[in-house]
């Protein structure tokens, strides 16, 4: 028994409507007719002006800036699907907020990573396709099934394009330890041996750098995380490739660029060469352009991952 609904439906919310618009072309189907919008108190509102009853529905929208607001414009999402009898209901949500408090760090601290697991779950989300999450044990904080896609493919293509076989003197570097594995992953792919930048933390959105292991003296670093946020950690561990390790140069890629407070100053200001990022978030409207940032898409994966669900057909291939 196929569990899909009749037909691929795809609406999207306002955090990342560019994003939804291509993954629609590599489909080949349109944006779904809806309109989300705020009232004066700042209550979200949909409006679908097309049916889905029985329909294969896909909701596209990053829980980034405004965090709470892309948040409840999901939910309110999920439930108007809901109750107007939808065949499935898939959130796609290129970046998960609240991902970072997975976990008690300290007493009496929340777990938010699972709170909003059990909201999207509760407004009547039947699975959820997200890409490169925080932390891969939050798939496990849903009672639905989860898709955490890979943006790495993405950048060993670029890189592998960009500097060809030519990866001996180039070496891929984790910027702290809690992304060794990942950037192991990525260094294998093409081939590059790693380095670690070990770092002490002092306080929310600080960091000390305290030294380079590995050797990346005279060498090219591609430094490989899953997220840049105030680029505090990602511009101390480039000085750090630089002034401490000898680097001869800095390149930068992450999965999600949520750029918040002096981010772009920093990097802009910063030894790195070029920062790569995934369209999974929009580069902020409200910042002035930085020349050494750069998006690829992840239009033709999440579309490919969205064609695989609806044919119930295995996702995981993708990245082998």
């Amino acid at each position: 028994m196929i569990s899909h609904g009749k037909d691929i439906k795809i609406f999207a919310g306002n955090s990342n409507p560019a994003l939804a618009q291509e993954i629609c072309k590599f489909i080949g189907t349109s944006l779904g007719e809806a309109e989300v919008k705020h009232f004066a108190d700042g209550e979200a509102c949909v409006s679908l002006y097309e049916t889905v009853r029985g329909s294969d529905v896909f909701l596209i929208n990053s829980t980034c800036k405004p965090v709470n607001d892309s948040l409840m414009e999901l939910l309110v999402m999920i439930d108007a699907c809901k109750r107007a009898s939808a065949g499935r209901v898939t959130a796609v949500i290129p970046y998960f907020g609240y991902a970072r408090q997975d976990r008690k760090a300290r007493s009496r601290d929340p777990i938010s990573a699972k709170l909003v697991a059990n909201m999207i779950t509760a407004a009547g989300a039947d699975r959820v396709l997200t890409m490169d999450l925080h932390a891969s044990q939050i798939q496990g904080f849903f009672d639905i099934p989860v898709d955490n896609l890979l943006g790495n493919p993405v950048f060993v293509d670029y890189y592998a394009k960009k500097f060809g076989g030519n990866v001996e003197n180039m070496v891929v570097v984790s910027p702290d330890a809690g992304s060794v594995a990942r950037a192991r992953t990525f260094a294998q792919k093409l081939h590059m041996d790693l380095a670690i930048v070990d770092k002490r933390r002092q306080k929310a959105n600080q960091c000390e750098v305290m030294n380079v292991i590995g050797d990346v003296s005279g060498k090219e670093c591609i430094i490989f995380d899953d997220m840049v946020d105030t680029a505090g950690s990602l511009c101390n561990a480039a000085k750090a490739i630089v002034e401490v390790g000898g680097a001869r140069s800095v390149y930068a890629c992450a999965s999600h660029g949520v750029l918040s407070g002096q981010a772009i100053e920093r990097i802009e200001e910063s030894c790195i060469k070029e920062l790569l990022l995934l369209d999974t978030i929009p580069y902020p409207a409200d910042k002035p352009m930085c020349s050494k940032i750069d998006y690829i898409s992840t239009a033709s994966v999440f579309a490919e991952a969205i064609r695989r669900i609806y044919e119930e057909v295995s996702i995981s291939n993708l990245f082998d």
